[in-house]
């Protein structure tokens, strides 16, 4: 492992970033971010370079997002400059002049998903476990992914978001959220074939990609078109409670101990994102609603229950649906 958390190197004429805090699944810290974003500016330019490669060490995952423990020690300064560099440098990915290829094999959260789903070239794998589980700790999905959530088809994207549901590495390109499935076990190929001198990253990705598996979650559009369909938490609890769908009620009770806020705030961004496609401008709510979020009770609650206790059982304030204050809903999204 590297003292800094990521491995930078060039390889033929390939620049290749591999995050590298495999004992953490390669989460984000502020040193990461610099470095990564450093050698994008340094090699945008360098004729030596021909394309870019981000992928993660360790067999476990990609990148499992920001470091939320670090993030909730922080104090607002200090998580508002992370979040800032977290998203200039999604920005900077997805506005990269010269070819980036994104592997996103294993797990794959949060920041990941930022880092990764706005690559130009993205790859999955069989072992991909793609998700925005943000609302489990009282936060919305940031990092530009209420526009990767509005985008994916129908309404799949709210109950990818309300639910923080995982999507297999299929789920993930029928989705929207990835463009081409590769056998893990033909990842070094991929990554030889790029470092070859003159190689199109496309036509190399292309080579080794193959035909996903079916997707398990876009079947079940019949039901998540339906309930989801609503302009509020409580309206859609009720939709999939009426559901004769096992996996209806079970997305119902998984809502149920997300933190309401959290919800409602989420409903709210991936609304607004379907009507701007503009990620700039999500990226800036997203500053907007993750420190309104940072200075709710919820965040601190959430990383104490999930990450720090591991008791998984947070106390939510409100701790129902019904409780929800909209003014304060208003206040965190703001009017951007």
């Amino acid at each position: 492992m590297t003292d800094d958390g990521v491995d930078i190197r060039v390889e033929g004429r390939l620049g290749h970033i591999t995050l590298d805090r495999p004992a953490r699944i390669n989460a984000l810290t502020p040193a990461i971010l610099t470095r990564l974003s450093d050698a994008l500016v340094t090699w945008q330019d360098d004729r030596a370079v021909e394309a870019v490669l981000l992928d993660g060490a360790g067999d476990r995952g990609f990148c499992a997002g920001g470091d939320v423990r670090m993030i909730a020690e922080a104090g607002a300064d200090e998580a508002r400059a992370f979040w800032e560099l977290e998203y200039a440098t999604v920005l900077q990915i997805a506005r990269y002049p010269k070819p980036l290829v994104a592997i996103m094999d294993g797990v794959t959260m949060g920041g990941g998903v930022g880092l990764g789903g706005h690559a130009a070239l993205r790859v999955v794998t069989e072992r991909s476990r793609i998700a925005m589980p943000e609302v489990r700790i009282g936060l919305a999905p940031d990092v530009g992914g209420a526009l990767l959530l509005a985008r994916a088809p129908g309404l799949v994207g709210l109950h990818v978001g309300l639910t923080a549901a995982t999507m297999s590495g299929a789920d993930a390109v029928a989705t929207g959220f990835a463009d081409v499935f590769v056998p893990s076990r033909d990842l070094l190929e991929l990554v030889d074939g790029l470092i070859v001198p003159g190689a199109d990253a496309a036509t190399v990705v292309a080579r080794v990609a193959v035909t996903p598996p079916a997707s398990e979650l876009l079947p079940q559009r019949a039901w998540i078109d339906s309930s989801y369909d609503a302009d509020s938490v409580a309206t859609i609890l009720a939709a999939l409670r009426s559901r004769r769908e096992p996996a209806a009620v079970e997305a119902a009770e998984t809502m149920e101990k997300m933190s309401p806020t959290a919800l409602a705030v989420t409903l709210r961004t991936i609304e607004l994102a379907a009507l701007d496609d503009d990620l700039q401008r999500v990226l800036a709510r997203d500053l907007s609603v993750s420190l309104g979020l940072f200075a709710r009770p919820d965040f601190a609650e959430g990383v104490r229950a999930q990450v720090v206790d591991k008791d998984f059982a947070p106390q939510w304030d409100p701790a129902r649906v019904d409780g929800i204050d909209p003014g304060i809903v208003d206040t965190i999204v703001g009017a951007r």
